[in-house]
């Protein structure tokens, strides 16, 4: 798998310093899955963390490597290896389970078999339940082939990771694996440039800002 996309260095340091809420927290977990990149990132961001703490409190500092463990220790689902070949195959095919590790827990069921409710022509969505108290909300989104969202602004931080298919907007190509780290200033239009359908996991700050009369009028709706 080549990943082309990762989340932001200020996400993955939030994610270590165990700051970002639920939604963004899963979907960060899903993509450590396979991305030993991003992995190394957060482990050295735990490790300069624990320095730091260490000179503030005075405390002795632990020894190499241990902030990290204790890092695996609280995400093991988002430390799967990244040569298990059924785990990365799982999530380039969206086949058979197909559901990242870090996100089993929330769902009872597989991609195949999701009651998908539909958003749109060629879209369709779940919703997944978060905790109590979550400020940020996360979906899966399944889109069709050469289909796409209506052009949409962020009124907040959205991070989106594709599990199957692909789509391409004005930023670049999105494949399986790589994640769409997006802010309030970023505007885009994705479309689904592959032939099965594009499944992605969003976790959204706020709600997505349609610029056209339709998408505006359509999301009281769709929940997005």
């Amino acid at each position: 798998m080549t990943i082309a996309h990762h989340p932001d260095m200020a996400t993955l340091i939030e994610y270590a310093a165990g700051t970002l809420d639920e939604a963004f927290a899963v979907t960060v977990s899903c993509h450590l899955e396979v991305c030993d990149q991003c992995r190394k990132s957060v482990r050295s961001a735990a490790a300069l963390g624990g320095s730091f703490l260490c000179e503030e409190t005075g405390v002795e500092p632990l020894g190499e490597g241990s902030f990290g463990r204790l890092l695996e220790k609280i995400s093991a689902a988002s430390e799967t290896p990244h040569t298990a070949p059924d785990r990365v195959s799982e999530l380039e095919r969206g086949v058979t389970r197909g559901i990242p590790l870090a996100l089993s827990g929330y769902l009872d069921t597989d991609l195949k078999s999701i009651r998908w409710k539909r958003i749109g022509p060629g879209v369709w969505q779940k919703p997944i339940p978060l905790s109590p108290g979550a400020s940020s909300s996360l979906r899966l989104l399944r889109i069709a082939p050469g289909r796409g969202v209506p052009e949409h602004g962020h009124g907040g931080q959205e991070i989106t990771l594709i599990l199957s298919g692909a789509y391409r907007d004005e930023i670049g190509h999105f494949g399986p694996g790589d994640v769409a780290d997006l802010d309030e200033h970023v505007e885009h239009k994705p479309q689904v440039v592959s032939d099965e359908d594009c499944i992605c996991l969003a976790a959204t700050e706020k709600p997505t800002r349609f610029k056209g009369i339709a998408g505006r009028l359509l999301q009281p709706f769709v929940g997005i």
